[in-house]
């Protein structure tokens, strides 16, 4: 069996790059929802799926499901899979490596017998690059993507719009839904960071999901001439800002696994010869635990409008997003522990720091995720990369893990 997996982890590696070809921009790696190259995308994945014996379907997200059903029509189900969309100019394997590690995992084990249905999922879209919110097929899969139905693209297009020119009903929406018993959803993807790398470590499974804050924060001081306005009399609003960019990153770097990022930072009326009469920051702020990214966030508006007073100007402070933490479930990281042992590796713990469908699956199943080493850890970049002893390693631990789940559980969900 060992050329065989061998074999099968070249076939998802070279996959990611087949369906790198099917790009909205010449040149670069581009595929937003449901554009034109979606197509392409479903078509080579249905193809494969077919030569399986997988009952397929796309549904009415744009996801493509790739069925092997159970041994009864009570049967519990393992979903594996992830998404097959991408920032502009992306690399090549954000996402659609796990679909393909799925695939991979599917056919290792096509002559096994699984007490239970094995349910491979392509999710039409993840990064929310279209319309600005993510998860656009996950979210058809526990039942909430109709709240999002409404919001426009930038040619002012709605999701329901883009649904039904693709093709799609968006009446069908609640038959994208699962239904049944679940047993899981587990999900492959490169870490997108530098932890593995710097460990020596292939693989690591994914303790949580980072909870994430982003704000918007601005400053209203007063404008005046740069040369006539002596020092204590000014109302600075970006002195003011600028004090709050260093202080998050202070509180950042002296609290553990927190990460704090200012992104934009803009001031007003924008001369040489101008003291900035108003200034513009977001912030963005994660951690895996809630209460940690909520004491710091706490005391970082705290010292942001101490620093506003020190400088006689106003702040404003607006939520743009809360989303908390998300916990992976601790029976499938056991049990992707003891697979990973079991083909000998040493597979340390991580938190994931950016959002993946995994969360999104977390509210209706048990969902747990296996990270790639990221060499150099660039992703969303077209150098992403990935190295072809980790995609083996993975697809290996991923079989360990569907095997084992099948003996020792018996399905039972």
């Amino acid at each position: 069996m060992t050329a065989d997996l061998t074999a099968l982890a070249r076939r998802a590696l070279l996959a990611c790059a087949d369906l790198a070809r099917f790009t909205e921009t010449p040149g670069e790696i581009t595929r937003t929802f449901l554009c034109p190259p979606s197509r392409d995308v479903t078509a080579y994945l249905t193809a494969w799926a077919q030569a399986l014996g997988l009952n397929v379907r796309g549904d009415a997200a744009g996801n493509l499901r790739a069925r092997r059903e159970g041994p009864g029509p009570d049967a519990p189900t393992l979903y594996l899979g992830s998404h097959v969309d991408t920032v502009p100019n992306a690399g090549a394997y954000d996402g659609v490596l796990g679909v393909t590690l799925a695939f991979a995992v599917a056919e290792a084990l096509r002559d096994a017998p699984l007490p239970f249905a094995l349910e491979l999922l392509a999710f039409s879209e993840e990064e929310g690059v279209r319309y600005g919110v993510p998860f656009i097929g996950s979210r058809a899969l526990v039942g909430t993507l109709d709240e999002l139905l409404p919001l426009a693209d930038a040619q002012g297009i709605s999701v329901a719009e883009a649904l039904s020119i693709y093709g799609l009903d968006p009446t069908e929406l609640p038959e994208a839904a699962v239904t049944g018993q679940s047993l899981g959803f587990l999900e492959f993807h490169i870490e997108q960071g530098p932890v593995l790398q710097a460990a020596g470590a292939s693989l690591g499974i994914v303790t949580a999901i980072a909870g994430q804050s982003r704000l918007l924060l601005e400053w209203t001081g007063q404008a005046a001439h740069a040369g006539t306005t002596p020092m204590p009399h000014r109302r600075d609003a970006l002195a003011a800002a600028a004090r709050f960019v260093v202080a998050a990153e202070d509180r950042a770097r002296t609290t553990p696994g927190l990460v704090a990022t200012v992104g934009m930072l803009s001031a007003q009326p924008g001369a040489i010869n101008v003291i900035p009469g108003t200034a513009q920051a977001t912030l963005d702020i994660r951690h895996e635990r809630d209460e940690v990214r909520q004491a710091a966030l706490a005391a970082l508006l705290t010292d942001a409008h101490r620093l506003a007073r020190e400088r006689g100007v106003s702040l404003t402070v607006t939520e743009k997003m809360t989303q908390p933490a998300v916990p992976m479930d601790g029976g499938l990281q056991t049990r992707l522990r003891r697979a990973a042992a079991e083909e000998g590796l040493s597979v340390p713990d991580l938190p994931s720091g950016a959002g993946h469908d995994a969360m999104i699956l977390a509210g209706r199943m048990p969902a747990a995720m296996l990270f790639l080493r990221s060499p150099n850890a660039l992703s969303h970049h077209p150098d992403e990369t990935v190295m072809p002893e980790d995609i083996e390693a993975a697809l290996r631990v991923g079989v360990r893990f569907v095997q084992g789940l099948a003996a020792h559980t018996g399905g039972q969900p």
